[in-house]
């Protein structure tokens, strides 16, 4: 018969212990150490629910090892993403990420409360056990820490308040969003087309303006489409089908469409170019936000545009028919870098004969094709791209929605216009003989240009002129109760911005003084208006060109600004910035390379080159066929040298003479060849 016994913990087997008599625990003291010893033995297994068991691995790190998978192998079908939805450090790293956008201040792991983290870890469990639902308004898993709302003890009319008018997205729905956004986009960065540059990380509309300055010169028909409506929302099937050619998880596959099936509302754009005023070209606009998907609608979106950009990179390989009479593109690959690679935009004339070429671009919903050869090349391929669209995405285009344009009329992308300009270079090249020769040449020069035209349109926008050909500056009365200080500090905010986006156009010192100057006459009327001035030439009088002296002074003998100022009294103003063309900065002409990617994805593919048997080999090869030796054998053969030649150098050193320096030398590195020959035998055997 088996016998039970009782597991007691430490503290009640010392008061047990010390019960017993003194002749008790002689005669039964081997009983009582054996129970004590098996209790030790047998101590309560950890708990598996317990939130800081489970936090083994740092997140950041656990993330950056999906990174290195992904990459390494890119073209690898997925299927077990669960293991990774269990991870305890992703949900931590997630919870982080969502307490910095709410509160506006990020949360380390040590300051996290231990009920956060019981929470967190309930919602973690129910998103496994399929109990979690999206869109919940009245019982939640975990609350923000700023939400201190009871909802066990509301009104009804709160409670119908709540269920009936639109509300944001939960907290605990920002969270899974933002866990699966850390499973699922390393997935499909490995995977993405680099055609393709809105909505990822490390790309954005600069890099756009980069690539167009960089490769598409020389073309003559450029073909712009708007498929913005797919940013809209597609059906659930097609995203889901999109989705499961590289991930065939359940679970994943299962919380995404729950997602899209369910409804929301939009959200403010967080993406390029989200300033003070909204001041956003056309095509960053609009940002997908598709059922409660969130912060993965971008993803999603880029997802099911990927099999555009694929089927575009097969038409471009097809396009492609190289002429030999041509000065660029004349190779059979048509990637190597020719012509001039430090004026790429320049494109010599060749003749009647042409290369035929075609690039492609895409940012978001709005696409941009390149075309050199004949119009009805690219009418072809407009006509391709129709039916592709029908039918992959059920979206009906046509001629107008893609419109093909001239370089001469100028191409209007990102609020920047392409155009053609005819340039008469002096070419210089040494001819047989050694001569010199220098000679006029011809050529086109592709030119990106900020417009002006939209530009004074998003100025319109915000109610800061009046007119279109000569726009006249209106008073910004929205900063009509801010200070004079807070104002040009917000207004050189605008400013900033506006150098930064206009960084890569042509006509950047133009543009931006012009934007200065309605800045400037905008915050002149203001402070006429404010201060009762009556016009803008006395507000200038009083507070300089720049408005950085203030415009109104205490009465009385009171100090002066400089005094006040000196004592901390009263704010400092800083004067609008740009308010010369001179001081505007340049355009920036910095060369772009060829084959260009993201930072992290250049340390990604490093990393994982460095990481391969087959590079190590390959240096070490190189290495011998040069005759080189690593760091490590050198220090290694000095030291052998120095065991082998120990006692000749100690006598060597008692003469102390000049002459006998090289002879130290010589016996300290004098048996490098017999080294290397061992090396080579311990390889070879």
């Amino acid at each position: 018969m088996l016998r039970r016994f009782p597991i007691f913990n430490r503290q009640s087997l010392t008061s047990i212990s010390f019960s017993f008599s003194k002749s008790y625990q002689r005669t039964h003291g081997f009983a009582l150490i054996r129970l004590l010893s098996y209790a030790q033995v047998h101590r309560r297994a950890p708990d598996p629910d317990d939130p800081s068991t489970l936090m083994k691995e740092d997140g950041v790190s656990l993330c950056s090892r999906m990174w290195i998978e992904n990459f390494r192998e890119p073209d690898r079908i997925v299927n077990n993403l669960t293991s990774y939805l269990r991870r305890f450090e992703l949900w931590v790293l997630a919870y982080q990420k969502v307490c910095a956008d709410d509160m506006g201040s990020y949360m380390p792991r040590s300051a996290i409360q231990r009920p956060a983290l019981e929470d967190l870890l309930a919602l973690r469990n129910a998103v496994l056990d399929d109990r979690f639902r999206w869109g919940a308004r009245l019982e939640f898993f975990i609350k923000s820490p700023k939400d201190k709302t009871d909802y066990q003890s509301l009104s009804k009319r709160k409670i119908k308040a709540l269920l009936t008018t639109t509300q944001a997205a939960a907290f605990q729905d920002k969270i899974v969003q933002e866990v699966l956004l850390m499973i699922l986009e390393p997935i499909y960065e490995a995977r993405f087309s680099q055609k393709s540059f809105a909505f990822r990380p490390g790309r954005n509309a600069h890099t756009v303006l980069r690539v167009i300055r960089k490769s598409f010169a020389g073309y003559l028909w450029y073909m712009k489409g708007d498929l913005s409506t797919i940013l809209d929302g597609m059906k659930v099937g097609l995203v889901i089908n999109a989705l499961m050619r590289d991930v065939r998880d359940k679970k994943v596959i299962d919380l995404v469409k729950l997602a899209l099936v369910t409804p929301d509302e939009p959200k403010p754009d967080p993406y390029w170019l989200e300033t003070f005023f909204g001041f956003s070209p056309e095509e960053a606009e609009k940002l997908p936000s598709w059922g409660h998907c969130g912060i993965l609608s971008p993803l999603l979106a880029n997802v099911c545009l990927d099999e555009l950009d694929r089927w575009m990179e097969g038409r471009i390989k097809d396009f492609y028919q190289p002429s030999k009479s041509d000065v660029i593109w004349n190779s059979p690959e048509g990637e190597v870098e020719q012509g001039n690679t430090s004026w790429p935009e320049f494109v010599p004339t060749s003749g009647p004969d042409k290369t035929r070429k075609m690039d492609y671009i895409r940012y978001g919903g709005h696409i941009l094709v390149g075309i050199r050869g004949p119009r009805a090349d690219a009418a072809t391929l407009r006509k391709e791209l129709i039916e592709f669209c029908d039918q992959k995405y059920m979206l009906k285009l046509d001629n107008e929605s893609l419109p093909i344009e001239h370089i001469t009329k100028g191409i209007l992308f990102l609020d920047h216009v392409l155009c053609r300009r005819v340039v008469y270079p002096t070419l210089r090249y040494t001819a047989t003989g050694g001569k010199i020769i220098s000679e006029k040449g011809v050529g086109t020069l592709l030119s990106v240009t900020a417009s002006l035209k939209q530009c004074i349109k998003q100025f319109r926008k915000l109610n800061f002129v009046k007119g279109d050909r000569d726009p006249d500056p209106q008073p910004c009365f929205r900063m009509f109760h801010a200070t004079q200080a807070h104002t040009n500090a917000q207004m050189n905010k605008f400013l900033s911005t506006m150098v930064e986006w206009y960084r890569y156009a042509d006509n950047r010192k133009k543009v931006v003084n012009f934007c200065s100057y309605i800045l400037r006459g905008s915050l002149a009327k203001l402070y006429a208006a404010k201060y009762k001035l009556r016009s803008r030439a006395k507000v200038y009088t009083i507070g300089a060109r720049n408005l950085s002296r203030p415009l109104k002074e205490k009465k009385g003998q009171s100090p002066e600004y400089h005094n006040l100022l000196r004592m901390g009294l009263v704010e400092s103003i800083d004067g609008l910035q740009y308010t010369r063309m001179s001081l505007v900065p340049e355009t920036d002409y910095t060369p772009f390379p060829s084959n260009w990617r993201p930072d992290h994805e250049k340390a990604l593919l490093e990393y994982i080159k460095l990481d391969d048997p087959k590079t190590l080999e390959e240096q070490r090869n190189c290495i011998k066929e040069l005759g080189l030796l690593l760091p490590q054998d050198y220090v290694s053969m000095l030291v052998w040298n120095y065991k082998r030649n120990a006692i000749v150098l100690d006598h060597l050193s008692l003469v102390g003479s000049n002459s006998n320096r090289q002879i130290d030398q010589q016996l300290l590195l004098g048996s490098n060849e017999d080294y290397s020959e061992q090396q080579i035998e311990k390889e070879e055997y």
